[in-house]
């Protein structure tokens, strides 16, 4: 699959322009998967197939979600762009180094996700992905339009494609991401249960039982013995609730 593995996800672009520039940039490089989170523009305006050029199949064909979980769904890793310096120990990467990760695995689908053009992603958008690029710019400059960060990407993951181009074979079947989310849900509404979790810490915790699984990259087989051993305990929580029940009936 290669390139033709990367989805390339906007979250609310906001510019028909940009949109249209993302998509030329895109297939001048050997991307074609556009996929649009709740667009605040049409990506089929005018503006946007003027700057496509012969790159309006791109547009055409773009695929556009309400949320960040479903433009990931059946993706196994997913890389996302941020100009914040996080408050969390994940380091932020530089393209060139952590962008040939998503190429690793040639035959499954892969995400690079890119934020709104005026303030970015998200804390909570961040979370959906297992690593984090930021592009080295000017001290002098540092705001770079959102055009030109998908098209230094792009060309990136181009120049790291070409020995790719023969898949391997792959042993291992890494977790979608949509599964291993159903894993975090599951786990902190046990945690949140068991006292382990605050409501109001809640989401912060989270984020660091995140990294440490994100760095584990799950197995589907591996997601599912974690959720069997939250099952069990949630069978044991219940069985001593209902044991102390019962006695004190008796009693």
């Amino acid at each position: 699959m290669g390139l033709a593995g990367v989805r390339i996800i906007l979250v609310e672009p906001a510019g028909p322009i940009n949109v249209g520039a993302i998509a030329r940039s895109m297939k001048n490089f050997g991307l074609h998967q556009l996929v649009l989170v709740n667009p605040q523009c049409d990506p089929q305006a005018t503006e946007a197939m003027r700057m496509a050029v012969h790159a309006k199949d791109v547009l055409e064909s773009a695929l556009i979600v309400d949320t960040l979980p479903a433009a990931l769904q059946g993706c196994i890793r997913a890389i996302a762009t941020t100009a914040r310096v996080r408050d969390w120990e994940t380091p932020l990467e530089n393209p060139r180094t952590a962008l040939p990760w998503l190429l690793e695995i040639p035959d499954r689908p892969v995400a690079l996700i890119f934020g709104r053009e005026d303030r970015g992603l998200s804390n909570e958008e961040l979370n959906y992905a297992q690593r984090f690029v930021r592009i080295p710019t000017s001290q002098n400059y540092p705001s770079l339009n959102l055009a030109t960060a998908v098209a230094i990407c792009c060309y990136e993951l181009a120049q790291n494609a070409e020995p790719l181009e023969t898949p391997t074979p792959i042993q291992t079947e890494f977790a979608p991401l949509e599964l291993v989310e159903v894993y975090y849900q599951q786990l902190e509404s046990l945690l949140l249960k068991i006292g382990y979790l605050y409501p109001h810490t809640a989401a912060s915790r989270m984020e660091k039982f995140r990294q440490l699984y994100n760095r584990a990259q799950l197995q589907t087989q591996e997601i599912a013995m974690l959720r069997g051993i939250l099952r069990q305990v949630e069978w044991a929580l219940e069985e001593r609730q209902g044991g102390r029940g019962a006695e004190e009936q008796g009693g």
